[in-house]
């Protein structure tokens, strides 16, 4: 079962949107009545798909504020403004029930399948949804991969927040899995280069594409970053700086410690075989470095992971894209971040529709079906 909309966030909906669909009359406002018309003869749903709706099977990251309801609230708001979907109201009766299907536009992994269950049953809780792939499948260009029936108005209400979320996570999932196989045998990993509001979906995707989460936040993990280390004077004020800070806290978190020069990592490993350190992991910054010929040069990389030779984690970062990941992940780094997997990331096209064979006609005319 999807989880419940918390109060909290049920109060953010009322507040924001115009009108409420909360009613399995789903018109039951007298705002959006209009002038009833013969209603439309309901199609065919499984059993199973109106039984329950799909299991969260890649859960989203664990965060301690994060309110996943009220984004969705904010974005049907945004879309509904002060007076709801006027298009809507002036064309569909409200009684009237129709059935939609999503079509996959171009190849891709799909993600986003259970957040879009969590937003049409936030938008009207009696539309029925069903899926013919899971959160991660990969699905091809022209593939009818779900369907929703319900409330006609619900329905496109519903649909282009719920397809901007899919379109995006399913872009980054796409993304992930592509750059994931290109690196191994290190790790992908994203960054805190997410939209704003949108981190723990942009991270969601990136789980849903078959890798980890680099920290959520601040909150989660200590990294001493360059602009942490030139105002602490150097790389060992810094860590010795987090040592204290720790202990005295009683604080259990990851720390990881950015370094840009041989010198600093040399420096780092002193400071670590002289000390009693929290250090977990060491982050090899533009390491990576671009040649005018279009490849890369790895050899300061390589040199940093045999100076670390095992003692603690290590991740590359800068000048990673897919072209340059598998010659990366050659080095023996343990972790490669990318900021391109959430910051720039094209998405992954995706439409719902209730014609759908009109769609595909046009799909195909246009090579996107």
């Amino acid at each position: 079962m999807m989880p419940a909309i918390p109060a909290a966030a049920a109060q953010i909906r009322r507040r924001l949107l115009p009108f409420s669909f909360s009613s399995p009359a789903c018109c039951s406002n007298p705002r959006l009545r209009l002038p009833a018309r013969p209603r439309a003869a309901p199609l065919s749903m499984s059993a199973e798909a109106r039984a329950a709706p799909s299991p969260v099977a890649v859960p989203p990251p664990a965060h301690p504020t994060y309110d996943l309801s009220a984004v969705i609230a904010l974005a049907l708001s945004e879309d509904a403004g002060d007076r709801g979907d006027v298009s809507c109201l002036a064309t569909i009766p409200t009684d009237v029930k129709a059935e939609a299907t999503f079509i996959a536009k171009e190849d891709g992994v799909i993600a986003g399948i259970s957040l879009a269950e969590m937003i049409f049953n936030q938008v009207d809780p009696s539309l029925k949804v069903e899926w013919f792939e899971h959160d991660g499948n990969y699905v091809s260009k022209g593939l009818q991969f779900g369907k929703v029936y319900g409330c006609a108005q619900s329905i496109i209400v519903a649909e282009r927040v719920v397809l901007n979320f899919m379109q995006r996570m399913s872009g980054i999932a796409t993304m992930t899995k592509a750059m994931a196989d290109a690196a191994r045998p290190a790790c992908i990993l994203e960054t805190r280069k997410t939209a704003p509001g949108l981190r723990l979906v942009d991270k969601w995707a990136v789980l849903i594409g078959g890798r980890k989460n680099h920290r959520l936040g601040l909150f989660d993990m200590v990294m001493i970053k360059d602009n942490h280390i030139s105002v602490a004077g150097g790389i060992t004020n810094a860590m010795t700086s987090v040592d204290q800070f720790l202990e005295k806290e009683k604080l259990a978190v990851p720390v990881e410690v950015e370094t840009r020069t041989l010198e600093e990592v040399t420096d780092l490993l002193k400071y670590t075989d002289e000390n009693k350190t929290s250090l977990t992991r060491i982050m090899l910054d533009n390491m990576v470095v671009p040649l005018p010929n279009g490849d890369i040069d790895v050899s300061m990389l390589k040199d940093a992971v045999q100076l670390i030779n095992g003692r603690f984690e290590t991740e590359a970062s800068g000048n990673v894209t897919m072209d340059t990941v598998k010659k990366i992940g050659e080095t023996g780094v343990t972790y490669i971040s990318s900021g391109a997997l959430t910051h720039s990331v094209k998405a992954l096209d995706i439409s719902l529709k209730i014609d759908t064979e009109l769609a595909l006609q046009v799909g195909r005319r246009t090579n996107r079906a």
